[in-house]
């Protein structure tokens, strides 16, 4: 039996967590890919409300599934007793493979390149300072939860401040909201919800990361639902203000072609601004890159508990009391994707397309259990106006999985490639499980 995480995260932590999971590079880089699928400014609006209303229904309902099954591993567990060991164990291979150790790599990179621009360093630099960041919060995390936690609040608090300050300085001094938000962008073919999606959901994503450490938080049943709907509550506030702001005093058209939207829309107030949002972007993809390496580790370690993946991955180090053997396997592999799979780009929508696949099907998990619960059971929470909310979000989900299939089909198809590769490893762990009972 695997040696149980000791209880170490606290609500705010949790909830910074949650935010901290959501707020990367995605609202400093995606708005430009974001507003060139769009006509104006109103549409850009509208699809980061969009993906607000996700985000929301999605906390919403997942609050349940979290106060349901509150252990360590979160969605791992909620598809395991809804689908049992096969979805599970694809969805933790794909946390490992596609989507964790590929947001880490991603975000390492914008990481990177904004610390070049910073220093006034060289684009040879950025593969290696990509490298070391991910070296330096691989440690942070093995060194022990306690300090891992006090390190991504502290990067949450400063980056939600720094965006703060982004949206009382454009909205000072821009005056072209209302004009920006029916103008037309003349570079705009076609509209397309659907591919907008990819950027938004991308930055949307990471609030149930949060899940991912019940087992290290007292009271998870009641803490956990509160922690994922208040990020939620606070990262759709933010995007929409953030979206308001650039569009105060930037056109659809100069959005959609910005390469540093954020940068820009400063530069357009102040001469300082393209440094501002250099620290910002620093400071938050190495945030972010940070929470990520500690919460998805907990995933192989209920995993390896679970004995359908390797069970040194359940080991606990005696003094640091973290699955370093876990978080050293995803650091290791997100080395590999950061060095030979290339673009930020690239690694967004091979990470979100995959991501939203075990999220709806965990949202749907939620009617699975719903059935099976008797009448004079009690749930610590239940999603408010059910099953409207879930289905909102699987609606919405599911619309977005067929766009990026259509739209972006060689990411898409990579990400379920490497998914369905995890299945022998599978099969040979079920075998080895079955010959260790008999």
């Amino acid at each position: 039996m695997a040696e149980p995480l000791k209880k170490s995260i606290s609500y705010f932590a949790l909830t910074m967590i949650a935010v901290g999971s959501c707020i990367g590079s995605g609202i400093f880089i995606s708005p430009s890919d974001v507003a060139s699928q769009l006509s104006n400014g109103g549409q850009v609006l509208l699809i980061w409300l969009i993906g607000g209303v996700v985000a929301l229904t999605g906390a919403l309902s997942f609050g349940e599934l979290a106060s349901k099954f509150p252990g360590t591993g979160g969605v791992y567990i909620f598809l395991r007793e809804a689908y049992g060991d096969l979805v599970a164990y694809l969805y933790g291979w794909s946390i490992l493979t596609v989507i964790t150790s590929g947001a880490i790599a991603a975000l390492c990179i914008a990481f990177s390149r904004y610390f070049t621009l910073l220093f006034d360093l060289g684009a040879s630099y950025q593969v290696p300072i990509a490298l070391l960041a991910l070296l330096v919060v691989t440690l942070i995390n093995v060194i022990g939860v306690k300090w891992s936690a006090i390190f991504s609040s502290s990067m949450t608090v400063l980056k939600v401040m720094g965006i703060g300050i982004i949206v009382v300085i454009c909205l000072s001094y821009g005056i072209n909201l209302m004009d920006n938000l029916v103008l037309e962008n003349p570079k705009t073919t076609s509209v397309s919800f659907g591919l907008a999606l990819i950027g938004v959901l991308w930055s949307y994503g990471g609030w149930h990361h949060a899940s991912y450490v019940g087992g290290e938080v007292d009271q998870a049943h009641k803490v956990l639902p509160r922690a994922l709907i208040t990020g939620a509550a606070i990262v759709t506030a933010t995007y929409l203000l953030v979206n308001v702001a650039y569009l105060s005093v930037m056109s659809i058209e100069e959005i959609s072609t910005s390469q540093a939207v954020a940068t820009d829309a400063l530069l357009k107030v102040s001469a300082t601004g393209g440094i501002l949002v250099a620290i910002l972007i620093v400071l938050s993809t190495f945030g972010t890159a940070g929470i990520y390496t500690l919460s998805a580790p907990r995933i192989y370690y209920a995993m390896g508990a679970d004995k359908v993946f390797f069970p040194w991955l359940a080991d606990i180090h005696p003094k640091f009391g973290t699955p370093v053997k876990a978080i050293v396997l995803q650091s290791g592999w997100a080395g590999i994707l950061l060095v030979f799979w290339g673009t930020f780009e690239s690694l967004a929508t091979y990470v979100v397309f995959m991501d939203w696949i075990f999220m709806t099907l965990a949202a749907i998990a939620l009617f699975k259990f719903r059935k099976r619960m008797h009448t004079s059971e009690k749930a610590t929470y239940k999603v408010p106006f059910y099953p409207i909310t879930p289905l909102i979000f699987i609606g919405i989900s599911v619309w977005f999985l067929g766009s990026t299939l259509v739209g972006r089909p060689v990411q898409a198809l990579a990400g379920l490639i490497l998914m369905l590769l995890g299945l022998p490893f599978y099969f040979l762990f079920k075998r080895s499980k079955g010959l260790e009972q008999s």
